[in-house]
């Protein structure tokens, strides 16, 4: 009997368990989503970074989280610690070479760029000291050189992690941080679409340079060295890419890593790149959120 009335309540509940479901699964679906914005590395060619941001900004297009690779992990802090693309771009184009390499002959059996530079530039210019402050939450990618580990900093010295996530191996000195010995994040993870997910992310944009490894401009020992590591990477990225919902390639094949002097047409490749992906990018978002 008391078993007969247990299956009697059940039925009489079941028409309201599953409306409760509906109602649940219609909210999900009709909230807005996370979006992440991932910056691969290529160096010089991050200025069209800054473009690509100056447009999600001015199209009012939401990035709830930044995920970043070597130069990608210097743009999406700076802008991570101060969303505002207007001073960034001011910011960035203040930028030069010896902002970035300061060679020294004393560092050369471990890298003859020290990255000191680096590291001071950021911490005068970045609005956030930690990265836990930022105000858009940001995910620098390095590698562990030990352990060959991609690695995410998620805490400490906002400066020494983007000069870790930045340190090309054989140009740059290794980093020390948080108990690792940390270099490029290139060298594992050059696009971390895939992080992003991790970290919740329901749409992904990922900003790739190295779409074409041709470069006939590669005139020094550092050129070399870059140019090698990018067609290292250029394989690896096809498999981040698979986590990205859209892919933005700024035309960047024809600057060379370390090529200073084409800051504003990189800048303008990027918004170029950009808004061709902009009705892709709103389409996607009113798709997550139930509107078509």
């Amino acid at each position: 009997m008391e078993r007969k009335a247990l299956n009697l309540l059940f039925l009489l509940l079941l028409p309201i368990l599953i409306f409760s479901c509906e109602i649940r699964q219609e909210i999900k679906k009709g909230s807005e989503p996370k979006i992440a914005l991932v910056l691969s590395g290529g160096s010089a060619k991050g200025f069209a970074h800054i473009g690509v941001i100056r447009v999600l900004e001015q199209e009012k297009i939401p990035i709830h989280m930044i995920v970043g690779t070597s130069v990608g992990s210097l743009i999406g802090g700076l802008y991570a610690s101060n969303p505002d693309s207007f001073q960034l771009e001011w910011t960035a184009f203040k930028i030069e070479k010896g902002d970035i390499l300061d060679f020294s002959l004393v560092y050369s059996k471990l890298g003859p760029v020290m990255g000191v530079r680096l590291e001071n530039f950021i911490e005068k210019e970045a609005k956030v000291k930690k990265i836990e402050e930022t105000k858009i939450p940001f995910f620098p990618v390095a590698t562990d050189l030990n352990t060959g580990e991609t690695v995410i900093l998620e805490k400490g010295s906002l400066a020494r992690a983007i000069r870790a996530s930045c340190a090309i191996p054989g140009v740059f000195v290794p980093v020390n941080f948080a108990g690792r010995t940390l270099v490029d994040g290139g060298v594992t993870n050059n696009i971390p679409c895939d992080i992003a997910k991790s970290k919740g992310a329901d749409i992904v944009i990922a900003v790739n340079l190295l779409s074409s490894v041709k470069n006939y401009n590669v005139d020094s020992v550092i050129d070399i060295i870059g140019q090698s590591i990018s067609i290292m990477m250029f394989e690896k990225n096809k498999e981040k890419l698979k986590y990205a919902h859209i892919v933005i390639e700024p035309d960047v094949k024809n600057v060379s890593l370390f090529d200073f002097s084409k800051k504003k047409e990189l800048m303008e490749e990027g918004i170029r790149a950009a808004k061709a992906q902009v009705p892709r990018i709103r389409e996607l978002i009113r798709s997550f959120k139930g509107e078509i």
